[in-house]
């Protein structure tokens, strides 16, 4: 589970804008987009860069810019190596993003009080710091997805380099979340196979996991299980500390136990020694109506990247069913 991620590096380049946009646009090969669009389809370490008037003094963003998928250490190299007019260099204070479930008022307060910044929203923050501070960035969204201004639910600048703060944000952070969300769900999650492709089954669990940040893992392994008397089957456990109701949990991961009408495996989830039975979340007709509606989820809810690993798992699952 990833609690934290950094933002798209922002470049502001002063100069004649004409002919640096078409120079970043040639050396690059990428098209001018909106300012907002590029912050939106931007990934961590990515670079925004903006283009302005030399007279420009501020870094406040234009409304255009362009994405750049490389680091700003290699867009500045390029660009410092080229021919173009750019007459002066300026950064945006570096982005830190962080994931809150819930509380988001009460986590931006705390981050303000614990690193001496001040709340505020992004834009603000943005338009306000300068090169050596940070913003923080709040938001409820996966931070495995890409994250638009629209997903931030407010800021905190942070007038301090970005490493001093990463550095204590890397020891306080569990100690800060904790606070904002002292009652934690840790369920056991239980994977049976019958036909022993326990190697696939346990890789699409955790990819479903790791992509939707359902939880931290706080211990897996193997255990035997009794579903009839005198009947012993090895099952795959991982103990799970989440901020996900378990039910969700269990209605996620139904998506994955099944493809159309073929069970792929079983997975139960429990709290506690009580298992959660799949009637308890919600009118469904059948197990395969659930599976379904479960699966559809998934497939807006996941990358692209695991999508397109799940099908590739799941295909060779079928032909060996098949066989």
């Amino acid at each position: 589970m990833r609690l934290m991620r950094f933002g798209p590096s922002i470049i502001f380049l002063r100069g004649d804008v004409e002919r640096i946009r078409e120079g970043i646009s040639r050396l690059f090969k990428v098209r001018e987009m909106r300012t907002d669009e590029a912050i939106r389809k931007s990934n961590e370490f990515e670079t925004i860069v903006l283009v302005t008037s030399p007279e420009e003094k501020r870094t406040v963003a234009p409304d255009w810019g362009f994405l750049i998928r490389e680091g700003a250490k290699v867009v500045l190299a390029e660009i410092m190596n080229s021919s173009l007019p750019v007459e002066r260099v300026e950064i945006e204070s570096t982005i830190i993003l962080i994931r809150v479930p819930e509380k988001v008022n009460e986590a931006l307060n705390l981050l303000a009080e614990t690193l001496g910044g001040e709340v505020m929203n992004q834009k603000d923050a943005l338009n306000l710091g300068e090169a050596c501070d940070t913003v923080i960035s709040i938001t409820r969204k996966k931070l495995s997805s890409p994250i638009g201004p629209e997903d931030v639910e407010g800021a905190v600048l942070v007038k301090r380099d970005f490493l001093s703060v990463y550095r204590e944000l890397l020891v306080d952070m569990p100690m800060i979340l904790f606070r904002l969300l002292p009652e934690w769900n840790e369920i056991t999650i239980k994977l049976y196979d019958a036909n022993r492709r326990y190697e696939e089954n346990i890789e699409r669990l955790l990819l479903v996991i790791e992509d939707l940040d359902l939880g931290f893992v706080v211990g897996e392994g193997w255990d035997w299980d009794y579903p009839r008397p005198f009947m012993r089957v090895p099952v795959y456990r991982l103990k799970l500390l989440t901020w996900e109701k378990p039910e969700r949990v269990k209605f996620l991961l139904k998506g994955i136990e099944y493809h159309g009408y073929k069970r792929l495996c079983d997975i139960d989830v429990f709290v506690g020694d009580k298992k959660i039975n799949w009637i308890q979340l919600g009118k469904f007709s059948s197990k395969f109506e659930l599976a379904q509606k479960a699966r559809e989820e998934l497939e807006k809810e996941l990358s692209e990247e695991v999508r397109r690993k799940l099908n590739e798992i799941e295909e060779k699952l079928l032909e060996e069913l098949e066989d």
